[in-house]
């Protein structure tokens, strides 16, 4: 694949479907073995689950010729991953304390019956904090990454999007 091709709809949304459902699959796999997500983890997801039915829109759409509609997909995918890039830099930069993270925590919460409930949830409560790295790839955060990421996929939906020049 060339980069004229990845210009077009539906290469460069087959893969932001791949890169998302990739991402997905790599951020449930570390969870599973114990890398916990803080709560910006979990909001930089959000932008990958938004694009597996978008791109596969994208995709159904390019396939059978109506190229216009799934452009407006792609440019609607550029916007999410562009302000996805904009978190993953915001998670990054908290990080590596160059400013101040939210003061949320994350975490379940149930109502306890009574006062003694409360003090024993209170002491099995296990906060993630976002100012923490959980897991550190070739020295960047997966926060780091998720920026990398999200700002080559906005490009590529970007590229998608655009309309094809004329000769």
């Amino acid at each position: 694949m060339n980069i004229r091709q990845i210009g077009k709809p539906l290469p460069a949304a087959s893969v932001v479907l791949a890169a998302a459902a990739v991402t997905l699959a790599g951020a449930w796999t570390l969870q599973s073995l114990g890398v916990e997500p803080c709560e910006l983890c979990l909001k930089q997801r959000f932008a990958y689950y938004a694009a597996l039915p978008l791109a596969a829109a994208a995709i159904f759409l390019a396939r059978n010729a109506q190229t216009t509609t799934a452009r407006i997909l792609l440019a609607v995918l550029m916007l999410i991953f562009f302000g996805n890039a904009i978190l993953g830099a915001y998670h990054a930069g908290v990080e590596w304390r160059w400013w101040p993270g939210p003061t949320d925590c994350s975490g379940d919460f149930v109502k306890p019956a009574s006062m003694e409930d409360f003090r024993k949830q209170l002491q099995s409560i296990h906060v993630v904090r976002c100012d923490e790295v959980s897991l550190r790839i070739l020295g960047l955060s997966l926060a780091g990454w998720n920026f990398l990421l999200s700002a080559g996929l906005a490009a590529l939906a970007g590229l998608g999007a655009s309309t094809p020049k004329l000769r």
